[in-house]
This record gives C-alpha cells, structure tokens and sequence, in this order.
C-alpha cells in the first residue's frame, strides 16, 4: 500500500504535473464572459432564506447523542524525510489519531441542548484555528461531518443537516481565505486569478489540505469535508472545480441511506452554486442520479428503519422535500425550456413520484408551471394519495398559479379539479393551508360568485370545534388576498359570505389588524365620496372594531393610526344635498367614536362645513328650515366640545363654531360659543406636552387670543350684556390669569387689544358679514361708545406703562425696549397723533424702546423712513414734527 501507488500519491503526482504558459484564447475569453453571465443573481433565492424554515418546521422530543473530539496525547516525531511513501505514511498516522483519538458521548440530549453542542462545537472550530492548531480543527469538522451518517432520529435529520453544513461552511471559509493571503506575495491576487498566478507554497499549503482529507476512511465525512473545501481547487488547477465535481457526484452513488444520499447531493449542488454556477453538468447529473435511487425510498431497508423508528411513510417523505427542492432550484435556475422539459418527462416515468413531482411544481419557473398546469393536474392524479397526500400537489401548484396565469380556456377547470380535492381533506390545518394559497387564483380570474362560494368553503370547514382560533395567519392572508381584487366596495360587501368570514377573527388584536386591512384599501381606492348604506353599514361595524379595541393600555401612536383610518372613513361619506341624513350620520358617528379625540375633532369640523355648505346651496331658499338646521348643527358642536380633554382643541373649536354660527345670522349661539370660549381660558395650563415633551403654552394662547380679538370686531353687542362685553370679559380674564413669571405676555394681549379698539371706533369697520349688523351699525358712531373705547384704551395703555416702569427697575432692559417699541408701532398705525398728549407718548416709547440700545438698528431706520414719507401726505403733516424729535441711538 505505502509503495507509492495509493490514492494520495497518485493524487499528489496529478497535481505536480507542471503547467506550461499559455495564451489566453478566443474560446477562452468566451466562455470567461459565459462563466460572467450564468453567475448567480438576485432572482436565486439563497440557502440563508431556508435555513430557519427548516430549523423550525423539523423537530423532534426524542433524545440525541452526539460524539465529541477530544483530542489524542499522542506524541509525533516529525520526519525529515521527503520521501512520497513517508509523506503518505505520515499523514495516514495523522489521519489514525485523527479520528481514533478520545471521543465522549454526549447521550439523552433535548434538541436544543444538541444544538448549543453543536454550536459550541463551531465556535471550539474558529478557536482552535484561531491559535493556529489547525489539525484540531480539522478534527472537530470530520467529527462533525460524520453525524450525517446517522439518521437514527430520522425526523430531526434535516435540521441537524442545516447546523452541520454550517461548521462545514465556516471551515472551507477559513482554509480558503488562510490560503488566499499567502498568495500575496509577492502581490495580492486580483479577483478572477487563475491557477497560474498561485505561488508554490500555497499550492503546497493547498495540497496539504486535500492529501489530509483524501485519508479520511468514511465516505460520508470525506465527502463533505472536501465538499467545503471545493474552492480551493482554483489555486491548483484551472479544471479543477469541475473535474471534482464530477468525482464528489460520483462518490455520492455509494451512499447506501437515500436520504443520507440526497442531502450529500443537495449540500454538493449548493456549494457548486456558489463557487461555479456555470457548471451545469454536475448539477443535472445529481438530478438524474437522484432520480435513478429514487426507488430506493420505498426498498425493504428504509421501511424497516421506519418501522424501528415508527415514523409513518408521509412524514418520511416531507423530510427529502428541502433537499430536492434546492437540488431542483439550482437545476432549474435560467435553464432552457428544452432541459427544463426532459427533466418533466423523466419524472412522469417514475412511479408514484409525488415527493418529486411537489418539488418540481416548488422549483421550476412559475411561467413554465402555469402552461403545463393540466399537465401537472393529470400527474396529481395518477400518484398514490397514501404516500404523499394529493391536496399538497395542489398546494404547490396553487403557488405557481399565484405568480403565472394558465391558459384562459383552462382555468375553470384547474379550479374545479383542484377544490375537489381540497374540499375533501379532512384536517382544518391541512385544508386552511392549501385553501389560503387557492384564494388569490380565483380573485384573479374569477368574479365575486366564485370568491364568495370559496369563503363559504372555508366557513364551513374552519366553524366547527371553532378550529379557525388556530389559523388565523391563514385567514388572514385570505384576506389581503382578496383585497387588492375588490377596490368596489359595493362588490365585497354584496358578497355574502364576506362578513361571516370577517366574524370568524374572534382574537382582539387579529381582528384589528384586519379592519385595518380594509380601511387601508377602502381609503387608497375609493374615489369618490358613497352613501351606499350597504357600504356605510359594513365599514362602521368595522370602524367601531378598531374604536372599541382602544383603552387606557393602547398606545398614542397606535390611536393616531387608527383615528387617521376612521377620519378618512368619515370623509368618504356624502349624502349630497340631504343634509339632515349627513348630519345623522355624525350624530351616530359621534356615539361611536367616543374614545378617539381626534375623531371627535373631525367630526365637529365636519358637521361646521355642512353648515356653511348649506348656507351656500340654499341661498336663503327655504330660510326657516335652513336657520334650523344651522342651528341644530351649533348644538351638536356646542354638546360635543366639553368632551374634549385638549384645551387649545376646545378653544379653537368654539371659535371656530362661533365664527360659523356668525357667518349663518344665528348670533345667539355665537355669542353662546364665544363666552364659553372666554370662560374655559383659565384652565389653559402654563405647560402642554408636545411630541412628549413639556413646552410653555404661551405662544399658543397668544396666537388664540389674537384670532380671538380680530373675530369680536364683527360681532354685535348683546343688548342686554352691556357695551363691549365679550372684550371686556376676555381682558378680565387675562388679567386674573396666572402667568409664568417674568412674562411679557399679559401685556402683550393689551397691545394686542388696542388695534381692535381703534378699528371699532371707526365709522365704516375694516371688514363685516353679510347680513350681520355690527357695532358700527349698532351704535352708528355714538360719542358714548367712542367714549367707551376711549377710556378702556387708556387704561390698556396705563397698564402697559406701569409694566414697563417694572422692567426699568429690574434688570428687564430688553423687554422694556422690545414692549416699548411695539405699544411705539401701535400708536403710530391705530393712534391719532395729533394728540399732543398721544404725540408725547409716541416720542418717550421711541426714546425709552432706543435708551440702552437693543432695539435693532435696521427696523428703527425702516420705521423713521416710514414715517417721513407718511408726513408728505395730505392730513399728515404733524408727523415732520414727531419725526424731528425721534433720534437713533445706539448701544454704548
């Protein structure tokens, strides 16, 4: 044996055979740029998007063993001699401790404690190379490589495949990228090097490894161990990724276990994929191969191991399902029809091929599926219901017809043959699973009529023992199947079915979600406003699922999101000019929606437009009714604000409210809301949360109380209230307010005030509503009411002047010039200054706003033009002598 004629030296003589230069070819550059295009793309689904189905769906409760390295303390004496026969006999001694050394055996282990030995055992694997001990990792792969020889707990042998492929994956990484660095020298390789440019010792590095692996005596380990390393023939010869493809799938012929044998081909195909995609023949030669041993799977041997292990013939099968369908995948992936074809008849010719006829319908392109669908059909037919159960064919063809369309003269009869069997099967799992995936064919290509005798299916198997607690997943997706087929809301809900399948989501938070499914579609597609009661009816129900789901637990963001659904609900409802039904409808919505504040909000805004909007429909046709009507929508808003908890929400909306009802003649209720507006300002807090942050109300208070007071100059005193009440009544509360300390604010609100007093005491106000009398035609310019004005301007102005006599005393310089040039700009646009007390006043606020020089230099400057060119009007001359007195100052 050790004369020189074993395997390793016939290996090692076929790789030191010298390579001779050459030049590149045409041919070669051709099939370098066919090598470019066949490379995987982003249309490959990857290993890594099925590693976790598998890990998930494979378990088992039986207890696992598992053998671990420990290492040998055998010493070695290194030899010097160069000898072939002593390298080889070297390495064989090696090899020997290598997988004699002391093992223990881990017994009784649960699944998951496997798989933390397992995973110890990957990173024991980085460790070891790590510190450089690389025969022990070595060790540790081999080791694990043989636990895929054992398949005595039959069921997990899928996910023990995905844990052990990824030390196998880890490892042929490192010696890879090990190898790949010492070909830097005397300069690193470019991407697509070839062998010709590997220096000698990482060719002999790379060697090393592949004389190691060829020694180990168990095909199985060897196999996949080699497997792994596979890239690492780049270094040694330009053919041989392929030639040992072609050796890996041969050697794969002596696995006795199919199953052992189909994950060797499945882990062979995957690693071809990824080093040389473009090799197409071994990936069809594993196919052909598997479909040669494929009798295997029912020979005397696996029934026994069945019977030993009392797993029953459907399950057995279930666990090839991952293997072949990768191996089909990479078959399959950008393969002309012709192959795609021949593989199809190879399969018909097998007998009782189910578990490969279910991977070919998973695998092949959708399109290709969907031509041949009667095709599938009658092969469906023709397999044996007891070894792979019929409605999984189904399902796998249901996918394919998901993503391609048959022949339109074929469709009716695909789902006829298909229900037929689905109907039938027994368990609500196995039927809700391959009825789920059958929905979106038939909202494709069917009518409502069809959909609705599906849903009624699904009803009838789902509704007993309340079996649908355990799908609701599958149901729902049955959903947004058939969601994005039904934008006429009128159609989905004439479906009878569609609302008894809707009550089948008994689980709060599912049922949610669900409603929020549909509000989604119903908001994006529907494009106009409805008053189909059919409509209104069902969305309601559906809106008031998602409102009562809320409580005190339910997030804001969560509330936002379910609010914006039901506004944009309420904004696709009309009942065009029946304006009465409208207002009903937010009388009921009202009810409904209680818990959503902003909901509440909208509806107020909603019922205010309607009123506005039937002022302006009627044009004072039927004026009693429409005074009515007006009026009751005041009410509804009136009632509805106090539930509010937002104050500045309150605040705005009686404004808004009373506005309306002043632009409709109904004063009373104006003035009703007006002073409830007044009235709620002292619970305006100092501090509002914003986005969960705490900010001073102020800006926002000052911002309504202007809105507030440009809105009193048109509305008319009440007569039995007194003259200017509501202003009146506004500056008491004010003034009684508690404001933050060292706050301009209050004083600020006078200022405020003064322009509003100074256009009511004119004799034509700047702006009205039609058919509202104000004060201007109320009083009609009484010296009384001027008087008034008059009087409460001064103590406004007195107020603002004791104010800034504070500031002088405190260290409130800034204010004081900032407030003092503002009260300076309000005499100046609403003030007489003919006035010589007024004329006086306007030059000490312009002095004292410029005496520490805060004021800004260019608004001063813009201001003083302003004014000189104001003063060359007519009536406007006393403003040369106020101009001649104001000086710009600046800051010392």
């Amino acid at each position: 044996m050790l004369d020189g004629t074993d395997p390793l030296s016939l290996f090692a003589a076929a790789s030191e055979t010298p390579t001779l230069p050459h030049s590149i070819s045409a041919g070669e550059l051709g099939r370098k740029r066919l090598e470019k295009e066949e490379e995987v793309g982003l249309d490959f689904e990857p290993w890594s998007s099925k590693r976790g189905e598998i890990l998930s769906r494979f378990t088992t409760t039986e207890k696992l063993s598992i053998n671990l390295f420990m290492g040998s303390d055998k010493s070695k004496a290194s030899s010097p001699s160069s000898a072939v026969s002593e390298k080889v006999r070297t390495r064989l001694e090696e090899l020997d401790d290598l997988e004699e050394g002391s093992q223990r055996e881990l017994l009784n282990l649960s699944q998951q404690d496997y798989v933390n030995r397992i995973e110890e055992l990957n990173q024991s694997l980085k460790e070891a190379w790590g510190s450089d001990q690389k025969v022990k990792a070595l060790k540790i792969v081999i080791q694990c490589s043989k636990l895929l020889s054992d398949t005595s707990v039959i069921q997990f042998y899928p996910s023990k495949f995905v844990l052990i492929t990824d030390i196998l994956d880890t490892f042929g990484g490192l010696v890879y990228d090990r190898i790949l660095t010492m070909c830097a020298d005397p300069h690193p390789l470019p991407e697509s090097f070839s062998a010709d440019e590997v220096n000698d010792t990482a060719k002999e590095t790379c060697l090393n490894w592949f004389f190691k692996i060829a020694s180990i005596r168990e095909l199985v380990p060897r196999l996949y161990v080699e497997a792994a390393l596979l890239k690492c023939n780049r270094f040694l010869t330009k053919s041989g990724i392929q030639e040992t493809l072609q050796r890996l799938t041969a050697m794969i012929r002596g696995i006795g276990d199919p199953l052992v044998a189909v994950y060797a081909r499945a882990y062979l195909c995957r690693v071809g994929m990824e080093v040389a995609p473009h090799l197409k023949d071994s990936l069809n030669k594993n196919f052909f191969d598997l479909l040669a041993s494929f009798r295997q799977i029912h020979g005397e041997s696996v029934q026994n191991q069945l019977g030993l292990q009392r797993v029953e013939i459907p399950i057995y099968l279930t666990l090839y399902s991952p293997a072949i369908h990768w191996i089909l995948q990479c078959v399959a992936y950008r393969a002309p029809e012709v192959l795609l074809t021949e593989m199809m008849d190879r399969c018909k010719k097998l007998g009782n091929n189910a578990l490969l006829l279910n991977s070919v319908m998973w695998a092949f392109r959708a399109e290709f599926v969907a031509t041949r669908a009667t095709d599938f059909i009658g092969m469906i037919k023709d397999c044996d219901e007891a070894g792979f159960p019929k409605h999984l064919l189904f399902a796998s063809l249901g996918r394919s017809l998901s993503c391609a369309d048959p022949p339109e003269s074929e469709r009716l009869s695909i789902l006829n043959e298909a229900w037929k069997v689905i109907t039938k099967v027994r368990g609500p799992r196995d039927y809700i699973n391959c009825a789920e995936i059958w929905v979106e064919f038939t909202c494709r290509h069917f009518t409502k009529r069809e959909v609705n005798t599906v849903l009624a299916d699904i009803i009838k198997h789902m509704t007993p023992d309340r079996a649908f607690e355990d799908a609701y997943p599958q149901l729902q997706s049955v959903i947004n199947k058939i969601l994005p087929y039904f934008h006429d809301f009128s159609v989905l809900f004439s479906m009878e079915k569609f609302l008894p399948f809707l009550d089948m989501f008994q689980k709060d938070s599912v049922r949610v979600e669900v409603c929020k499914s549909i509000m989604e579609v119903f908001i994006k597609h529907q494009q106009e406003a409805t008053r189909d009661p059919v409509i209104l009816n069902a969305l309601l129900h559906i809106c008031k699922t998602m409102h009562d789901s809320v409580n005190a637990l339910t997030l804001d963001d969560e509330r936002r999101s379910l609010a914006l659904l039901i506004n944009g609900f309420i904004r696709m409802v009309s009942f065009g000019r029946d304006f009465e039904q409208q207002l009903s409808f937010c009388v009921e919505a009202r009810a409904t929606f209680c818990n959503l504040e902003p909901v509440i909000i909208h509806l107020i805004h909603t019922v205010n437009q309607l009123a506005m909007e039937t002022r302006r429909v009627m044009k004072g046709n039927h004026s009693r009714k429409t005074a009515a009507f007006v009026r009751a929508c005041a009410a509804y808003s009136f009632i509805t604000i106090p539930s509010l908890t937002s104050i500045f929400s309150r605040l705005n909306l009686y404004l808004l409210s009373g506005q309306v009802a002043l632009a409709n003649q109904c004063l009373s209720q104006a003035d009703a809301f007006l002073k409830a507006a007044v009235s709620i300002l002292p619970e305006v807090p100092r501090t509002i949360s914003i986005e969960g942050k705490q900010r001073s109300s102020e800006p926002f208070f000052l911002e309504f109380i202007n809105n507030f007071l440009s809105t009193l100059l048109v509305v008319p005193d009440h007569p039995e209230q007194g003259v200017l009440y509501l202003v009146r009544g506004l500056l008491n509360m004010v003034q009684d307010y508690t404001w933050e300390d060292n706050s301009d604010a209050k004083v600020r609100v006078y200022i405020s005030a003064l322009p509003l007093l100074a256009a009511m005491s004119q004799e034509s106000y700047l702006y009205t509503i039609p058919k509202v009398d104000s004060n201007e035609t109320l009083y009609g310019g009484d010296p009384k009411f001027i008087a008034e004005i008059n009087k409460l301007c001064e103590t406004l102005i007195g107020q603002v002047l004791d104010h800034l006599k504070t500031l002088g005393r405190d260290e409130g310089v800034r204010r004081q010039g900032s407030l003092a040039f503002s009260l300076f700009g309000c005499l100046l646009a609403h003030g007489d200054l003919r006035n010589n007390k007024l004329n006086q006043l306007a030059v000490n606020l312009w002095n004292l706003s410029h005496k520490h020089g805060f004021c800004e230099t260019r608004t001063s400057v813009r201001t003083l033009e302003y004014i000189k060119h104001q003063a060359q009007l007519a009536d406007m001359s006393h403003l040369s002598d106020i101009t001649a007195r104001l000086s710009l100052q600046s800051r010392a």
